[in-house]
């Protein structure tokens, strides 16, 4: 009988792997003092494996992002605790400096004396509402070094995200063109520019101004330099979900 199960990374921390003192199996963190497992190199055979011959031990390890989003499955040989759901502490590690690290917001407080004049009448305010505009953009993605196309030979699954927004469109590997929805608002003065493919990550803005827009369409390139797209790893403790 298969048991499939799917790996997910459950609290962040901002350890750097690079920095760790490798070992045979990885490299071992003096800050938890404990030993982080590479698995980022290995099959989904031989992760499935692993999990298996240590479902008992916590597990400390470092993956491909791309591995959180398969489905690991091995022949189940003897009975697993009745349980759909085994997670242990988590923590992530972006090896391009990215941190998914969420922080607690801080409090602050602000005395402000109390005006010694004191106005009474009629209250009148003007109320500004933010126009927010639906737009196309559209553009190329271009080499910062030549200001011709960039080489996507190496990245053939690039996703463009601009503003955050829900549209999502996949860059043209052949031509590195792009066409994609966009909200903007009237008085904005930046895009949020997010691409992300495979095990690659880039987050950047890029200046925005309402009168280039015409016709609701903006012509925008994207310009960046090949070590902008920078390759994530993570790195923590492993939860794994049963199916």
């Amino acid at each position: 009988m298969k048991k499939k199960f799917t790996l997910e990374i459950a609290s962040p921390c901002s350890e750097n792997f690079d920095k760790m003192i490798p070992n045979a199996t990885g490299s071992f963190c003096n800050s938890c003092a404990k030993n982080v497992i590479d698995l980022s190199k290995k099959s989904n055979a031989e992760v499935a494996r692993f999990i298996v011959e240590t479902k008992d031990v916590t597990i400390c390890a470092r993956l491909r992002m791309k591995q959180l989003e398969q489905e690991f499955a091995h022949n189940e040989t003897s009975k697993i605790n009745n349980l759909k759901y085994a997670a242990v502490a988590a923590s992530i590690l972006l090896a391009s400096n990215v941190s998914g690290q969420e922080k607690t917001a801080v409090k602050t407080e602000i005395n402000c004396p109390k005006p010694n004049d004191h106005l009474m009448g009629k209250v009148a305010y003007n109320h500004i509402v933010e126009r927010e505009l639906l737009i196309t953009v559209k553009g190329k993605l271009l080499d910062a070094k030549t200001n011709k196309l960039f080489n996507l030979k190496y990245y053939p699954n690039l996703v463009l995200t601009i503003n955050g927004s829900e549209n999502t469109f996949r860059i043209n590997s052949k031509t590195g063109e792009f066409s994609i929805p966009v909200k903007v608002l009237r008085s904005g003065k930046i895009l949020v520019v997010t691409i992300t493919g495979d095990d690659y990550y880039l987050s950047k803005e890029i200046p925005f101004a309402i009168e280039s827009v015409k016709n609701k369409v903006l012509q925008q390139d994207i310009i960046i330099a090949d070590g902008e797209l920078t390759k994530v790893m993570i790195a923590g403790g492993l939860g794994i979900n049963y199916k």
